[in-house]
């Protein structure tokens, strides 16, 4: 697409990114895995998983990047989770390879009620989704509850600074800046965040050229600290 898209197409678009459906939504998924390359790739480097992992993806669209968390190795289990069902058709094209080694699965649902009994995951990732959150203390519950004590949760966002620089944003996105992000995340019981920034190449579409801003915040469920309480006993001697 050359020309400036219309202000009825990018809103369009804008509900494409919150859930990709039909031929339009394949599209728009093929946008997205252009424009958040660099995005995908400096999360699942900060992820690191190692083997063993159980790990879950929230929101993989049509799982493009699971390629790169899961070549040359059998030891990570990954389940992919998306509101959409045409992601999970194409996902599931695209990783047919993976399913039939029994290394990944991809399940359609919602975040704000995921369909796993509790502790099951070592790590959790998402990436773009905050925006589209209706309740957010809602899904961070949920995200804690699928975690195992001490699990790792990591989520990619751009800021608000950032993202207002993109026309789709101005269609239904929950914009906030990384401090208040993280803020959301402490009260949430999310402790030990590690924050990356990263600026990207400048990418161009629709005539324009974007600077793209990527924040990965890597976490942990804070633990309760057990202590030890000592009760003194005191002997009185009567004489």
């Amino acid at each position: 697409m050359n020309k400036p898209p219309s202000n009825k197409e990018i809103k369009t678009i804008a509900s494409h990114l919150r859930k990709p459906v039909r031929v339009k939504g394949v599209e728009v998924a093929n946008m997205m895995n252009e424009g958040n390359l660099p995005m995908n790739l400096h999360t699942l480097a900060v992820l690191n998983a190692e083997p063993k992992d159980h790990i879950l993806e929230i929101g993989m669209a049509n799982g493009y990047f699971v390629k790169h968390l899961l070549n040359g190795t059998r030891d990570i289990k990954y389940i992919g989770l998306d509101y959409s069902e045409t992601m999970i058709v194409e996902a599931r094209k695209l990783n047919s390879k993976y399913i039939e080694q029994g290394t990944a699965d991809f399940i359609q649902g919602d975040i704000h009620q995921l369909p796993f009994k509790d502790k099951v995951f070592d790590k959790l990732f998402t990436i773009n989704t905050f925006y589209f959150w209706e309740d957010i203390r809602e899904v961070l519950n949920e995200i804690k509850r699928v975690l195992k004590p001490n699990g790792v949760f990591i989520l990619s966002i751009r800021p608000k600074h950032n993202m207002e620089t993109i026309p789709v944003t101005k269609f239904n996105f929950k914009l906030l800046e990384t401090i208040n992000i993280i803020e959301i995340l402490k009260t949430a019981g999310f402790d030990q965040i590690e924050k990356t920034e990263i600026i990207e190449p400048e990418q161009e579409r629709w005539g324009k050229s974007f600077t793209r801003e990527t924040v990965i915040l890597k976490c942990k469920i804070e633990q309760i600290k057990k202590r030890l309480v000592f009760t003194r006993r005191f002997f009185i001697s009567r004489t």
